[in-house]
């Protein structure tokens, strides 16, 4: 380490194994006080476990942690922890049934001369820092009903509250909209400025180009580049990651379908859903793509949910491949040929402690035997055939899904709406909370399933995402305002997105 430098965290001869399975392998990693360090690498390349050493949450098998040039507490001492360094998860890290004043200062509760909690003065210091932190709620709101900006900023005062002048941001901006998003980085720079050290995890490249100084790159546990964003283009910062072309890794311009002489796919009329979808119009020929995109609370997510028999329209009709469907009924709507994949695989798609095998055939069990009964032959037949077309890696179809890379994990959702041969492919975020090579294996899958003349809709406000579709249609306030076809500029798309058109 070079000296005269004042370090947020120093982390030297790192190595970190899990039974026999070494998975960091001698890290030296470094920070200076008041840098915004980026890290990035591909899911499995020990980002996650380097972050877990460097907080406290379990021990290195080898090497030293120095936190603002101290050594770092025994994991057994989380007070201690929490006042060098804090991390904001891209889950939820707050405590739901706990107000927002109790979440700001949990663990660090003001007392009285009785050394019980001062409600009070609690309440009242909570307030303080949310008019700091120009945040509209009450200290008294159930932290449940907080967005994700809002639990985030708790999340980062609450940091600040403890001590810590050191802050790890985990893949912050998946679940924010582009306003929130220019929100949350307004206020990282007001607080870079005041002397706070960042240490920012994410698959957006183009984010901490934005907002970071400089950048670690890690690939199979170790740091193969350390340097400012500066020196490191784009095509550079990839290739590092990948540790391959980086020619082969971008977005592939298939040749636009000419939805004129394409078949009925996807045909939706004067779609009303309650309070959200105000008589929408949308097709979707077999054999193209097309991208939904918009703001939350937009509508966009409502209409892909009432194609997958989620919810039940108001008024409208919903047709696959020229066949009204059963709408409001999500067995039917995968009858008739739909398969979904959703926005959070977490939430309401992964069953994490079920074997890869069954989260991927899940919905098509009664196609793989009779007389209610599975046959683990064809069951096995369907799974290894699943497994090696979409590239799924796991030790085993045996092995937990809940165990396997987000990218993975991913890839096994939209195996199993793949599963039942669907003639219309609906896909929500489908890349979010996954390393570049993933993204790439995800966007040919769902080109090969439109190749193929499946009608495939792709919801989004990812416009990397966007960049597959045969042309993209822009939902503002429960309408379809603005329809673009493949080759539209960044600039049009987001300003149809919120709005400005």
């Amino acid at each position: 380490m070079a000296s005269g430098i004042s370090y947020a965290v120093e982390a030297r001869g790192i190595t970190k194994s899990f039974g026999r399975n070494e998975v960091l392998h001698g890290v030296d990693f470094s920070i200076p006080a008041g840098d915004s360090r980026a890290l990035v690498g591909r899911n499995g390349a020990g980002k996650s476990t380097l972050v877990g050493i460097i907080t406290g949450l379990y021990p290195q098998s080898a090497g030293q942690v120095f936190l603002g040039g101290k050594p770092a507490p025994s994991t057994n001492d989380r007070r201690a922890w929490r006042e060098r360094v804090a991390c904001v998860y891209q889950r939820w890290m707050v405590i739901p049934q706990l107000t927002v004043g109790e979440n700001l200062f949990l663990n660090n509760q003001p007392l009285n001369r009785s050394g019980l909690v001062d409600w009070r003065t609690l309440r009242q210091q909570a307030a303080d820092v949310l008019k700091d932190w120009d945040l509209d709620v009450s200290p008294d709101l159930e932290a449940w009903r907080l967005t994700v900006e809002q639990r985030q900023i708790v999340e980062i005062a609450r940091a600040l509250l403890q001590g810590s002048r050191f802050i790890i941001l985990d893949e912050p901006t998946a679940e924010l909209e582009r306003r929130e998003v220019t929100r949350l980085f307004d206020r990282i720079r007001a607080l870079q400025q005041s002397g706070v050290t960042f240490l920012y995890i994410s698959h957006h490249l183009e984010e901490i180009y934005e907002i970071c100084k400089s950048v670690t790159v890690m690939r199979d546990g170790r740091i193969v580049a350390d340097a400012p964003l500066s020196e490191l283009p784009k095509s550079k910062l990839v290739a590092a990651m990948v540790g391959e072309q980086v020619a082969a890794l971008e977005p592939k311009a298939t040749a636009p379908a000419r939805a004129d002489v394409l078949p009925a796919g996807l045909t939706i009329r004067g779609l009303r859903l309650k309070g959200v979808v105000d008589g929408i119009d949308l097709d979707v020929r077999s054999g193209e793509c097309v991208g939904l995109a918009g703001l939350a609370g937009s509508g966009k997510d409502d209409v892909a949910e009432a194609v997958a028999g989620l919810v039940q329209p108001l008024t409208g009709t919903i047709e696959i491949c020229g066949k009204a469907a059963a709408t409001g009924n999500v067995a039917a709507m995968r009858e008739m040929g739909v398969g979904f994949v959703a926005r959070d695989r977490h939430v309401r798609g992964l069953f994490p402690v079920m074997a890869v095998a069954d989260n991927l055939t899940i919905t098509v069990l009664d196609r793989l035997g009779s007389l209610g009964l599975v046959s683990p032959s064809a069951q096995a037949r369907m799974v290894d055939r699943q497994i090696s077309d979409i590239g799924i890696v796991t030790s085993s179809p045996a092995q937990a899904i809940g165990e396997l890379s987000g990218g993975n994990q991913q890839k096994t959702m939209v195996g199993r709406a793949l599963a039942s041969d669907p003639k219309v492919l609906v896909v929500c975020a489908p890349t979010q909370g996954v390393d570049i090579a993933s993204k790439q294996a995800l966007y040919k899958i769902i080109d090969d399933a439109r190749a193929d003349g499946m009608a495939v809709l792709v919801v989004s406000d990812d416009l990397d995402e966007l960049t597959i579709c045969d042309r993209v249609e822009v939902v503002f306030r429960g309408k379809i305002t603005k329809s673009f076809k493949r080759g539209w500029g960044e600039h049009e798309v987001v300003a149809a997105i919120e709005g400005l058109y």
